[in-house]
């Protein structure tokens, strides 16, 4: 009878050494699962199952492991509490950059207002370059308060005219850079 069983084997389509993909749809994980299952239950065995699923005995022992893998990570104990998502951490970090954006706003106001009531001169900025319509590129033309120049001029006509008294009166001389000798 062993031989019987024997000649019935080796005739008989061997099993595909060749592995699967894995499953593509739901239907076909659960058809996965349920020969799992099977298996796990005693009522077929792994090569019965890998023959019905049509892929290789290896490759049934590596589904199978997966498997018992990931029931043992479903039953793992969970943190307790609400569980952050990339999406919420997004939100945090982008209400924490408009929080810094709204403070960085604020600190150089203060620091504006504090330069203007102690007469410093801003901080200039370096220009920058614009492009005309030929391609060459133009500095801009930093705007001058009309209130400045003014006090400006007239400083200069005090410091220059001190011993001259038949000066100009408000006539405008070359512009200073700058306001650092400026006093109040």
């Amino acid at each position: 009878m062993k031989k019987a069983k024997s000649l019935a084997r080796s005739t008989s389509q061997p099993v595909r050494r060749q592995t699967s993909p894995p499953a593509q749809t739901l239907s076909e994980a659960q058809r996965l699962a349920a020969a799992i299952l099977e298996v796990l239950a005693g009522l077929r065995s792994p090569p019965g199952a890998a023959e019905l699923l049509s892929i290789s005995l290896p490759r049934y022992y590596q589904l199978e492991a997966r498997a018992l893998e990931g029931l043992v990570a479903a039953l793992a104990p969970r943190q307790k509490g609400k569980q952050s998502s990339l999406e919420s951490r997004l939100k945090q970090l982008e209400k924490e950059l408009e929080a810094a954006l709204r403070q960085c706003a604020r600190q150089e106001a203060l620091v504006r207002v504090t330069q203007r009531s102690l007469g410093l001169a801003p901080l200039a900025k370096p220009p920058a370059p614009t492009v005309t319509g030929n391609g060459k590129s133009r500095r801009r033309r930093k705007p001058m308060v009309r209130a400045l120049k003014a006090a400006r001029n007239l400083r200069a006509q005090a410091t220059a005219g001190a011993g001259n008294s038949d000066s100009a009166g408000l006539q405008p001389t070359a512009p200073t850079e700058g306001l650092e000798g400026v006093q109040p």
